[in-house]
């Protein structure tokens, strides 16, 4: 089963939310859909579970169109949404029952279900509470178990992890790599170090628009070369001045003068601070050169307009 998003186009009003996007999720496959807050994300995963209609394209989920056979695919998806929603007057264990009813198990098969993922999802102790009593935490494994209960082949998450522990982390990340095995998942999160330990395969979304489908460590191989710096001023420098240097790409405001500088791949900025710093009489009172990660990548390629992105 995979997850086949073809020139799909969501527009509200006036604002063209999601613009012709188009990429594939193969069965084993853990994909990161990865892009700022109102990069398209949440929009897109709506459409693929049947919640907002496309202003144009398809969304083919296991093969069925979300539009002309909806029941069909949801059948086969688990959703857990940004903004988790239950009904908290509810016990854990009697939620994940009529979830399960919904998707027409029953008997032995439900009771099975239940049980299984209130154990795989951590929640042996909290199953008798109600939801109201729960933390954010547990309230969010509840949504996993949710998603998960009819064991279903494709499963969109986002933000999955919004909310847990360190120690909590842990345990989902494990229990999302032992699911991918059989099915199709695709998830979007904020925090990279997620990335780097779930998915096979990142895409980055901005302003509606795909600009990166590629492998995590040919990700970082590609954008590695990218020179990132954080200068600190002691006085009078703004972004904008910074930006205007040959060979920066992006600056971003980390304190009143002290910036994160994003320079061209293979050039040295260094040099080119240090003599704006000098033409303009300014005391340079910090430079460190940062090692590429995936933070700075995310940044340089959601930072920028995207239409410098098209060749993705």
């Amino acid at each position: 089963m995979s997850l086949q998003i073809r020139n799909l186009t969501k527009i509200y009003g006036q604002q063209r939310a999601v613009n012709n996007i188009s990429f594939e999720v193969a069965q084993g496959e853990i994909v990161g859909f990865l892009g700022p807050n109102g990069a398209g994300k949440s929009t897109t995963m709506k459409i693929a579970t049947c919640f907002l209609p496309p202003t144009d394209g398809h969304v083919l989920v296991g093969g069925f169109d979300v539009v002309e056979e909806p029941m069909q695919a949801k059948r086969i998806t688990g959703y857990l949404p940004e903004h988790n929603p239950l009904y908290l007057d509810m016990y854990v264990h009697e939620y994940l029952s009529f979830i399960g009813k919904l998707y027409g198990l029953s008997g032995t098969t439900l009771r099975h279900q239940v049980s299984e993922m209130v154990e795989r999802c951590g929640l042996t102790r909290e199953q008798n509470k109600k939801i109201e009593a729960l933390s954010k935490g547990y309230r969010q494994r509840v949504g996993l178990a949710q998603a998960l209960i009819h064991n279903p082949k494709v499963l969109i998450l986002d933000e999955p992890t919004s909310g847990l522990d360190p120690n909590q982390l842990v345990e989902i990340r494990k229990l999302i790599k032992e699911i991918s095995l059989d099915k199709t998942v695709i998830f979007s999160t904020h925090i990279m170090q997620e990335v780097q330990a779930l998915c096979d395969r990142v895409v980055v979304i901005n302003r509606g628009e795909i600009v990166a489908d590629d492998t995590v460590e040919h990700l970082l191989q590609k954008q590695g070369d990218h020179v990132v710096v954080i200068a600190e001023f002691e006085r009078g420098v703004t972004a904008e001045q910074l930006q205007s240097l040959a060979g920066i790409l992006n600056v971003q405001s980390l304190d009143t003068f002290k910036f994160k500088v994003v320079a061209e791949r293979g050039m040295d900025i260094r040099p080119v601070l240090f003599r704006f710093a000098a033409d303009n009489n300014l005391s340079l009172i910090g430079l460190k050169q940062e090692e590429s990660s995936l933070e700075n990548i995310f940044h340089s390629l959601t930072a920028r307009p995207s239409v410098e992105h098209n060749e993705n």
